[in-house]
């Protein structure tokens, strides 16, 4: 079944100077604008137009594109104490009409001539914490299950800025962006675990942190 999915904006950024942390200058692509034109190209890696300083833990193939709801934009300036619009956090598609319980593992998204895969949810470093700030903002944002999910892309294409895009087929596990994000955050039973780590679609850092509750 094909469900739409509103893009509220299509966001990108090239590295630049974020601050500085514990006596050094970070740079980091996090900071991000709202795209102009009417498409983008969309490769394994990146938007055109976007791109990570930190190769060793941000962007590859399973962090190619991070979408946010907008429906936590409210919530979050409100508790911030900040107004917050569409690419606050980094993201590069604000997105709304889903939520991370209602996004699964695996989910097909098609966009233009894309195909994308959802494929983890999000677990910030502490850049989230020099743009947004204050750094408390990590341990918050993990504990609200607020986090968004990234995508990785299967099929390269031209992609509309305005849309559409769509839920072009959920996976059959149906387990859900929440459901990880929460099973890594406060565990879950083996049974459970393990479903997860069979998850083919699920990044391998994600099953490489599941894995650890299994052994304790």
């Amino acid at each position: 079944m094909i469900a739409a999915v509103e893009l509220v904006s299509v966001n990108v950024g090239r590295p630049s100077f974020l601050g500085m942390h514990r006596g050094h200058a970070v740079m980091s692509g996090i900071v991000k604008k709202p795209v102009t034109a009417d498409t983008l190209y969309l490769d394994r890696l990146n938007l055109d137009g976007d791109g990570q300083a930190d190769l060793e833990v941000h962007g590859g193939e399973d962090k190619a594109v991070y979408a946010y709801p907008s429906e936590h934009l409210g919530p979050w300036g409100e508790e911030l104490g900040q107004v917050l619009g569409p690419n606050a956090f980094g993201e590069n598609l604000t997105t709304a009409g889903w939520l991370e319980a209602d996004v699964c593992i695996g989910d097909l998204w098609g966009w233009g001539e894309a195909v994308l895969e959802v494929c983890q949810p999000r677990w910030p470093c502490y850049k989230l914490g020099l743009h947004r700030g204050p750094q408390s903002i990590l341990a918050r944002f993990r504990a609200s299950g607020r986090t968004g999910w990234y995508l990785r892309v299967l099929e390269p294409g031209r992609v509309p800025v305005a849309g559409p895009a769509y839920v072009a087929e959920r996976h059959p596990s149906a387990i859900s962006v929440l459901d990880v994000h929460e099973a890594r955050l406060n565990g879950a039973s083996d049974g459970r675990l393990e479903e997860m780590l069979d998850l083919e679609p699920l990044a391998d850092e994600w099953k490489h942190s599941l894995a650890r509750h299994l052994r304790r």
